[in-house]
């Protein structure tokens, strides 16, 4: 299953960035059926930007056009489902199992994602009840992909 993340703003070259590619690289090499890994960015820049509904729906709009066709969408939102990682290894192996061949996981701006984005989203996740930068928010779900799709090849896992 592919997985996608699209998410609003420009890493390039930050440090957030080389973790997403690390992760990428081994999440390409997995063998349980998780991944190639992608990460496709926008930029959103309203007329007036001090209009923040404005910025969330232009966000949206290009967000949603980077998603592939048919991808099982995935919005990261603070009002999300929060899981375990084992949860999170599990609802990947199920949308894999149920024939999804894409899986697309939006991070919307600094404004969060539009509601009409939330709606097309057949999940909601939540990385947890603290507020993350969006750029480290990608380094934090790439690296979880990594570890679920370890978990479901049957690598060993420790807990802290």
């Amino acid at each position: 299953m592919r997985v996608t993340i699209v998410a609003a703003g420009r890493a390039r070259g930050s440090p957030e960035d080389a973790l997403v590619g690390e992760y990428a690289k081994r999440l390409t090499a997995s063998p349980a059926g998780i991944g190639p890994l992608e990460c496709r960015e926008i930029e959103a820049k309203p007329k007036d930007k001090a209009d923040a509904a404005a910025r969330k729906r232009a966000e949206a709009e290009k967000l949603l056009a980077q998603v592939p066709d048919g991808a099982f969408l995935v919005a990261l939102d603070p009002r999300g489902k929060t899981l375990s990682t084992e949860e999170f290894a599990a609802k990947l192996a199920a949308w894999r199992d149920d024939g999804n061949g894409d899986v697309a996981f939006a991070i919307g701006g600094a404004d969060g994602l539009d509601a009409t984005l939330i709606e097309k989203a057949r999940f909601r996740l939540s990385l947890g009840a603290m507020t993350w930068p969006h750029l480290l928010a990608r380094a934090m779900l790439a690296e979880q992909l990594w570890r679920a799709g370890s978990l479901l090849a049957g690598h060993p896992y420790h807990r802290a």
